[in-house]
């Protein structure tokens, strides 16, 4: 497993929880920006504190992070609790921060609001906060804020000592404001995380399935070599039964190069076809050992599917059976003929022999061979590769049609 997927199994990538803070933050500094910049001055002032809230605000929501991630693997509710719980701190950090960053210029900032609605702030000598604004003449003349007759204004005087009870209102405000922003966040990460534990769940049922498919694909393979060996012991048993020795050690080397070949694949591995085809030729060496006066053999492999790649041993059963059901039975040459050719982007291998064709009113070999070879195609390439089998004018013949894979 690369560390990449082991990252991937924790939990959210960090490189994934890093790009979700930072562009949570840019998209805050942007849109903040952009309101602050209709109607109000002193934005040079504002925007490199601006930053500076945000890269705070950056390293507040990591923090927060490291310790959301403790509840990867807990249940999805307690996850939930985690992130509304982690919220709070968080979000009174980073107004506290705000407000710590824009103290020295906050009251440059209410002045000039208070000028653009018209009316004006400022402190007095005992620290007061004095907000006045010009008469406005009407049935209510004592006005929105109180009446100064002297003066021709309207005034509130806030006194120091409840500005001082009053200072954590703004704490709140921004608070609350950054609460719902972490939360955000925190709802996305969690979805990050919910689609990353169905990857890792998807990715290993596929590891399974793939697990189970090559055990399959290598059970059925092993299935073809004792069965042909088998049929080749009895072979070697007549011929020695028969005093035939020098066809019997002829039958021994030839089944050893067999062997030899078969068995040095990989079972649940493609091979080139051009190698399937080699190691059919030593197969039928061997049967031709058997039966020297009968079986004859034709090979059509075009060289530009040589290279083509195919399950190892898929037409060693077809052969069989032709040797089996057509030249076996009868007293006269049959001929077993391998041939591929490519139709439609898909290539099709052919087995065919000129024997009977039928035997004993069935068709031959719907047995063990064919069932082995559609299993290993159903298992390798699922609906995409077919088998069809059946006596034709003048013999038998198989036909497969598989995927044109060749070697990357």
């Amino acid at each position: 497993m690369s560390v990449a997927e082991y990252q991937e199994d924790r939990g959210v990538a960090l490189r994934t929880v890093l790009a979700s803070i930072a562009g949570l933050w840019a998209c805050y500094f942007v849109l903040v920006t952009i309101r602050a910049a209709i109607g109000l001055e002193l934005q040079g002032e504002l925007l490199w504190r601006r930053a500076l809230v945000c890269f705070a605000g950056m390293a507040i929501t990591f923090l927060m992070w490291l310790l959301l991630r403790l509840f990867d693997r807990k249940r999805l509710g307690l996850q939930i609790g985690a992130a509304l719980l982690l919220a709070v701190p968080a979000s009174l950090a980073i107004a506290q921060t705000n407000l710590m960053v824009f103290a020295d210029i906050q009251e440059q900032v209410e002045r000039k609001i208070a000028e653009q609605r018209g009316f004006s702030i400022r402190r007095d000598v005992a620290g007061n906060i004095v907000i006045e604004a010009p008469s406005v003449p009407g049935p209510d003349a004592d006005g929105p804020l109180g009446p100064d007759s002297a003066a021709g204004t309207n005034r509130v005087v806030l006194p120091s000592d409840e500005l001082g009870r009053a200072r954590w209102v703004p704490l709140i405000e921004l608070a609350i404001g950054r609460y719902f922003l972490l939360l955000s966040w925190a709802a996305l990460y969690l979805a990050l995380g919910a689609i990353g534990r169905a990857r890792e769940a998807e990715r290993r049922e596929n590891r399974f399935r793939s697990a189970a498919r090559a055990a399959e694909l290598r059970s059925l393979r092993y299935q073809v070599n004792p069965h042909f060996l088998f049929n080749a012991l009895n072979s070697l048993s007549a011929l020695v039964m028969t005093g035939k020795g020098e066809r019997a050690e002829e039958m021994i080397q030839g089944l050893s190069s067999f062997y030899r070949h078969s068995l040095a694949e990989n079972p649940t591995g493609d091979v080139a076809l051009a190698d399937e085809i080699a190691l059919q030729r030593d197969y039928l060496a061997i049967e031709e050992v058997r039966f020297p006066d009968r079986l004859r053999v034709r090979i059509d492999l075009p060289a530009a599917l040589a290279d083509v790649r195919v399950p190892g041993m898929i037409l060693q059963p077809l052969v069989e059976n032709s040797v089996k059901y057509a030249v076996a039975p009868t007293s006269r040459p049959v001929t077993i003929t391998i041939a591929a050719r490519e139709e439609y982007e898909r290539l099709v291998l052919t087995v065919a022999d000129d024997g009977p064709g039928v035997c004993d009113g069935s068709a031959h070999g719907f047995g063990i061979g064919l069932a082995n070879v559609c299993d290993r195609l159903q298992a390798r390439f699922g609906l995409d590769a077919a088998l069809t089998s059946g006596p034709v004018e003048g013999g038998y013949r198989n036909e497969l049609r598989l995927p044109l894979v060749r070697d990357e």
